[in-house]
């Protein structure tokens, strides 16, 4: 891995987001300008900057995180990307929110700044926005994206 292609990873990770910004909401999907959620946008910024995605996402319903104690995000997270303190995170890095207090991580974004981030979210599609107050609260787990082998992504 050179370090040239590492330096860049954040600049490019965030360009694949930002071309997602006005893509609809739609549960369970990942097409850039027809429709994805905030798990989707994730998979598809992956395949523009790493390449094939790293495991197939099973189905899941709209509540699926509302119940239960397994961090299924956050450990399907930690099996293709590495695991950052929250205070670590940085412009490219992904975020993981928890929506209520004492439930699990259920929601995604990817930091575009040090202030805002992208992300696909049920009542306004792709977004960027600031990351203050009550999203930056809910932040839970930070990952960083792998830098891809040399010749792919």
């Amino acid at each position: 891995m050179s370090s040239r292609k590492a330096n860049t990873m954040p600049a490019r990770i965030v360009k694949a987001a930002k071309g997602w910004i006005g893509t609809p909401y739609h549960d369970q999907a990942s097409v850039k300008g027809v429709g994805c959620d905030c798990l989707g946008l994730l998979r598809g910024v992956w395949r523009e900057v790493v390449g094939p995605e790293p495991m197939p996402v099973p189905p899941y319903s709209r509540d699926w995180g509302e119940a239960g104690p397994v961090e299924v995000l956050a450990e399907a997270a930690r099996a293709a990307m590495e695991e950052i303190y929250v205070a670590d995170a940085r412009t490219g890095d992904v975020v993981l929110f928890r929506m209520r207090q004492g439930a699990i991580a259920k929601h995604a974004g990817i930091l575009s700044s040090r202030r805002r981030f992208i992300h696909a979210y049920e009542r306004t599609g792709v977004i960027e926005e600031f990351r203050a107050g009550a999203w930056e609260r809910r932040i839970a787990f930070a990952f960083r994206f792998p830098v891809p082998e040399r010749g792919k992504g």
